[in-house]
């Protein structure tokens, strides 16, 4: 009473697999790799196709690049003798000094406040004048700037002189001859 189970004896030896032959075995593994590289190859082409609106992708277009080779800064050449060109202690004060020394801001004597600018008064022009120049404390150094180091001097002697002070005004830079002379 062995029986044995063989489906291939119950169907009549029906059950077969679609490849019959040894060349639709090879054409099947075939198909099997190259149809997902093709569809893998259609797919990237599609997504990398489509424009880019992303951040960085507008690097090289005309208006990126020009906005990259713009000029950072310019030079102005102007004489410091020229006494036209020169701006008063108000201008500069307002310009530079006003933004801290109006409000006290950071420790900066307060413009028209006779009891902190007595003791800096008694050291001196030149010594606050050194001090606008170089910086002191917080304040950084004003000489290099947009303005002139008489300019800035000017500036001195209006804070100074609306604090309190009795200085007087500076003189005009002398023109140098020799370098205006002609050759």
């Amino acid at each position: 009473m062995s029986d044995t189970h063989d489906p291939a004896a119950q169907d009549g030896g029906a059950h077969e697999g679609p490849i019959k032959t040894s060349r639709q075995l090879i054409l099947a593994v075939l198909a099997s790799f190259v149809i997902p590289i093709i569809v893998i190859v259609l797919l990237v082409n599609f997504v990398s196709l489509d424009p880019r609106s992303g951040a960085g992708s507008d690097g090289m277009q005309a208006e990126a690049v020009a906005r990259r080779l713009a000029r950072v800064g310019t030079v102005e050449v102007r004489d410091a003798a020229d006494a036209t060109m020169l701006r008063t202690g108000l201008q500069v004060y307002e310009g530079q000094c006003g933004a801290c020394h109006g409000a006290g801001l950071a420790g900066a004597p307060k413009l028209g406040d006779g009891a902190t600018w007595t003791p800096r008064i008694q050291t001196g022009y030149e010594a606050l004048h050194n001090s606008a120049l170089k910086g002191k404390g917080a304040m950084g150094a004003q000489g290099g700037g947009e303005y002139s180091d008489y300019e800035i001097g000017r500036a001195v002697i209006y804070m100074v002189n609306q604090s309190g002070g009795k200085l007087p005004e500076l003189a005009a830079p002398a023109v140098q001859a020799a370098a205006s002379a002609p050759n």
